[in-house]
C-alpha cells in the first residue's frame, strides 16, 4: 500500500491521542476501511515508538520511577488481581512493557542484595514465572500480553513476521529462476553489511538495474526509511551497486525519490523483472 505523504499525515495525526492497545487499532481500521491491517498496525508501531522516544526521559527519573512504584504497591496492596500495572502505564501513557520493567528493576533492587543484570531483567520479562513475587509475576505479565508495540512477545512475532517475508522473496526468486546469494551465503564470504539477497545476475525493474534487493516487513516512513538510507540502503549501493527495497506494508510515495541515484522502492514483488534474454512475466 502506497501513501501520500498527506495519506499518511492523516492517519499518523489520528494516533496523537490514543493508547496503543488493540482496541484503538479496530477504531483506527473502522477510521481508515481502504488500509490493510498489518499497514495500520506497522504504522501505529512506529509512531508510538516515536511518542515513547521522545517521552522516554521524563518516566525514567528517580521522582517518576518512586511514585510508579508507590503507585503499584498501593494499587495490588488494595487488589492484587487488578490489573494495576497495565492501567498505571495507559494513564502515563507509557507502553506497558517499559512500565513492567521499571516497576521489576525497583523491586529487584529492593529485595536482591546485588542490583539486577541487564540479561536477568530480560530474562524474567520474557518468561514471569521466574520473578520471585506472584504478585509481580501476574502484573508483568499482564503488561507484556497486552502491549502491542513493545515486550518480548512483540519482538518475536517481529521477527517471525520478517523471517516469513524473508522466506517468501527467496521463493518468489526461485519461481522466477533467478539465481542469488542470500545473507548468510554472503556473511561466510566475509561480508560484515549485506542486503537479503544479491543477484548473481543483475535485472531490470521498471528500466532500473538491480543487483540486490532488501525485504523489510514493515511500513517506509520517513524516519524508518532515511536510517535505513543511512545505516544501510547506501552502504549497500556502495558495494554492490543499485538495489531494491520492498516495503511489503507500504511506504510514502514520496520516499521513492532516489530511483535515478540507485535504489528503488517497491510495496510488493516486482512482477515486470527483465532479465539479460527475456521478461518473467
Amino acid at each position: 500500500m502506497i501513501l501520500t505523504k498527506a495519506q499518511y499525515d492523516e492517519i499518523a495525526q489520528c494516533l496523537v491521542s490514543v493508547p496503543p492497545t488493540r482496541q484503538s487499532l479496530r477504531k483506527l481500521k473502522q477510521m481508515f476501511p481502504s488500509q490493510s491491517q498489518a499497514t495500520l498496525l506497522s504504522i501505529f508501531s512506529q509512531e508510538y515508538q516515536k511518542h515513547i522516544k521522545r517521552t522516554h526521559a521524563k518516566h525514567h527519573t528517580s521522582e517518576a520511577i518512586e511514585t510508579y512504584y508507590q503507585r503499584y504497591l498501593n494499587g495490588v496492596g488494595r487488589n492484587g488481581t487488578a490489573p494495576v500495572l497495565l492501567e498505571l502505564a495507559n494513564e502515563v501513557d507509557y507502553a506497558p512493557s517499559l512500565m513492567a520493567r521499571i516497576i521489576l528493576e525497583r523491586f529487584l533492587q529492593e529485595h536482591e542484595e546485588t542490583p539486577p543484570s541487564k540479561s536477568v531483567i530480560n530474562s524474567m520479562l520474557r518468561d514471569p514465572s521466574q520473578i520471585p513475587d506472584g504478585v509481580l509475576a501476574n502484573q508483568v505479565y499482564q503488561c507484556i500480553v497486552n502491549d502491542c508495540c513493545y515486550g518480548p512477545l512483540v519482538d518475536c512475532i517481529k521477527h517471525a513476521i520478517g523471517h516469513e517475508h524473508e522466506v517468501l522473496l527467496r521463493d518468489l526468486l526461485l519461481e522466477k529462476n533467478l539465481s542469488f546469494l542470500d545473507e548468510d551465503q554472503l556473511r561466510a564470504k566475509g561480508y560484515d553489511k549485506t542486503p537479503d539477497f544479491i543477484l548473481q545476475v543483475p535485472v531490470a525493474v521498471e528500466g532500473h538495474i538491480i543487483h540486490w534487493i532488501e525485504s523489510k516487513a514493515s511500513f517506509g516512513d520517513e524516519c524508518s526509511h532515511h536510517a535505513y538510507l543511512h545505516d544501510q540502503f547506501w552502504s549497500y549501493w556502495n558495494r554492490f551497486g543499485p538495489g531494491l527495497v520492498i516495503y511489503w506494508y507500504g511506504f510514502i510515495q514520496e520516499l521513492d525519490c532516489n530511483r535515478e541515484r540507485g535504489i528503488l522502492l517497491k510495496a510488493c514483488f516486482p512482477t515486470d523483472i527483465v532479465t539479460l534474454c527475456h521478461s518473467i512475466a
